[in-house]
């Protein structure tokens, strides 16, 4: 049976960066929207079966109301506690269940939680969240469309999907937690309100992702060494006097001049000791643990993170076999 999951994130969108910058406001009616596009694109590719994430918002019950979708739905049964771990739970859940395709609506960090225990599943992400160099901007109903051609096996994943890079954080010589796009070391001692928006707090990042046309710390060193998705490769910047600047936007309406004191290229398998402690370490744009000073901690850049659903690629592929003609 072709299934599709859903793991769309309430909260993504609405942080801090809504009050200190302009970041945009996505309201769960907006989300709501979105997946009801998705639904349809699923419903007319001929998915038979849809899993969702339980979540506080009633995203995917609000999508439902009053449809008449021919695939079969589920709301998985997960512990549910609001916090990204539903997220984590709820892709490992759809693994497990033999899912296609996993679409998510939210940020960079709604799919950091998602990519953690997806394995070889791939995913396709829409923005809704702040940072987003991750996932994109696409009409849900083509993106469903993708997502149900895909997990049908009419388009290959070889052809539809790209393997993302990921940074590896190692606490005390274990793998404690992943970002996909970036890894930044602040010298706030606690991870308060999360959300990173004032460069002076920042140590240094490290990047899997630098694109130009991105928010964040992404932007700041696609003015060293552009990365997109697929490329390979990542740069570690250190921040202060020393090596210029560089002008990004690091908020939504926020374009400022960065300090750089130095910067270097980073392959796939290069490990680097994080220096400072005590800190906080940031995973894709979000204060997420403390250092002690006792702890031990390195970044590790690996090429093996999630498969990343293309749809433009996949929808191409498919006209090209011409699978949705009559």
């Amino acid at each position: 049976m072709a299934s599709v999951g859903i793991i769309a994130n309430p909260a993504a969108g609405k942080d801090i960066r809504r009050i200190v910058a302009q970041g945009r406001f996505v309201p769960n009616n907006e989300k709501i929207n979105i997946l009801k596009r998705v639904l349809a694109g699923l419903d007319a590719v001929g998915v038979e079966s849809v899993l969702f994430m339980p979540d506080s918002g009633m995203l995917g019950r609000g999508a439902l109301d009053g449809s008449n979708f021919k695939f079969e739905t589920e709301f998985i049964d997960i512990p549910v506690f609001h916090a990204e771990e539903d997220s984590t739970r709820a892709a490992a859940h759809m693994r497990d269940r033999g899912v296609g395709c996993v679409i998510t609506l939210g940020g960079d960090g709604t799919n950091r939680a998602v990519a953690k225990d997806l394995a070889e599943v791939p995913i396709l992400p829409i923005s809704t969240g702040t940072n987003n160099v991750f996932p994109s901007m696409i009409e849900g109903t083509v993106a469903g469309m993708a997502a149900g051609l895909l997990s049908q096996g009419v388009v290959d994943v070889q052809v539809a999907a790209t393997r993302s890079s990921k940074l590896e954080l190692k606490l005390n010589g274990d793998v404690k937690d992943i970002a996909l796009v970036d890894l930044a070391v602040s010298y706030e001692r606690f991870v308060g309100a999360r959300a990173i928006w004032d460069m002076s707090t920042l140590h240094e990042v490290f990047l899997c992702r630098a694109e130009p046309s991105s928010i964040g710390l992404s932007a700041i060193g696609a003015q060293l060494k552009p990365i997109s998705l697929g490329d390979g490769g990542g740069v570690r910047i250190e921040f202060g006097d020393g090596d210029g600047s560089v002008l990004a936007p690091v908020a939504p309406g926020m374009v400022l001049p960065v300090k750089i004191k130095s910067w270097q290229a980073l392959n796939a398998g290069d490990s680097a000791i994080v220096t400072l402690r005590p800190s906080t370490i940031a995973l894709d744009g979000e204060r997420t643990l403390s250092l002690k000073p006792s702890d031990s901690a390195s970044v590790t850049l690996s090429s093996d993170g999630p498969l990343v659903v293309d749809v433009n690629k996949t929808l191409r592929a498919a006209a090209e076999l011409g699978h949705l003609r009559d």
